[in-house]
């Protein structure tokens, strides 16, 4: 019988995760880093993924080594080049995480403005604009990137986990994906009136559908995939956010940055050896009202 550090040791695995230098992204990366992987940081913010590298690194110990990689996910070249260059960095390629999305921010730091949610630049989002007059050219830049993107991602990761007869691929989905925004939490008092954009709920919806459909089409060629739902993640939301936000969760709080790393690792690791095509949910209590 295996003994329960083991299950959860990563030692000698390779592991790509995309949106690697963002909020979510950066936690992951040194989840599995500090537990035994080499690490591949792919961000389309290349400064911010070098300097997350240089963090992470350390150069006493060449078994756990770490690349950052400028990558844009919804480009495909971009993607294959991404797999190529870490197969010839690392030889294999164990584990893949699609953290990567346009999300909206609305917390005090970014000013209430749109905002990569996991340095993915220049978020198309205008956030005080109705579902009626929402712009198409925002919507099908949003899905090209949050959807499109980790299609590309999953079919280049699938076809060198398939030579391997092995891999694990973890989609990041959203509480939004299970169920519409509350849009009542994004509104400040007497100020013009802001939403959540309709492309999140629909984009989050369609990572569980096609892990789902992946964890299927996998079956029995030694492929996990599976989704990991966190809801919302403290980063200096304002306190009539907090506190609307805070009314909603059964913890009564949103969660801290590092709170979805125990899911991240467990689904990464052999401690889910027996899971695929399911959603783990860490929300606080959110979804379960």
């Amino acid at each position: 019988m295996t003994k329960i550090p083991a299950l959860f040791d990563l030692t000698g695995r390779v592991a790509v995760v995309t949106g690697g230098a963002g909020l979510l992204g950066g936690e992951f990366c040194r989840t599995l880093r500090e537990a035994g992987a080499r690490v591949v940081i792919a961000d389309i913010d290349v400064a911010a993924a070098q300097e997350l590298a240089a963090s992470l690194a350390n150069k006493s110990d060449e078994s756990r080594r770490v690349l950052p990689v400028h990558t844009d996910i919804s480009s495909k070249e971009s993607v294959e080049s991404l797999v190529a260059g870490t197969l010839s960095e690392f030889q294999s390629l164990d584990i893949w995480v699609n953290c990567a999305a346009l999300d909206p921010k609305f917390d005090l730091q970014q000013g209430f403005s749109p905002e990569a949610g996991e340095h993915l630049k220049e978020s198309p989002t205008p956030l005080n604009v109705e579902f009626e007059y929402f712009p198409l050219d925002a919507w099908n830049q949003a899905l090209a990137v949050n959807l499109t993107g980790m299609f590309l991602c999953c079919q280049a990761a699938g076809k060198q986990m398939l030579k391997q007869g092995r891999g694990v691929i973890i989609n990041i989905s959203s509480i939004y994906g299970l169920g519409g925004p509350d849009q009542r939490i994004y509104q400040q008092g007497d100020q013009p009136a802001r939403y959540k954009p309709a492309y999140y709920s629909v984009t989050k919806a369609g990572v569980i559908g096609l892990t789902s459909y992946l964890a299927a089409y996998y079956a029995g060629k030694g492929i996990r995939v599976n989704a990991l739902t966190p809801g919302g993640v403290y980063t200096d939301h304002d306190e009539v956010f907090l506190q609307a936000y805070r009314a909603r969760t059964m913890l009564g709080r949103m969660a801290e940055r590092n709170e979805m790393n125990g899911a991240l690792l467990f689904l990464a690791s052999d401690a889910s050896s027996y899971m695929t095509g399911g959603n783990l949910v860490v929300d606080g209590g959110w979804t379960a009202w």
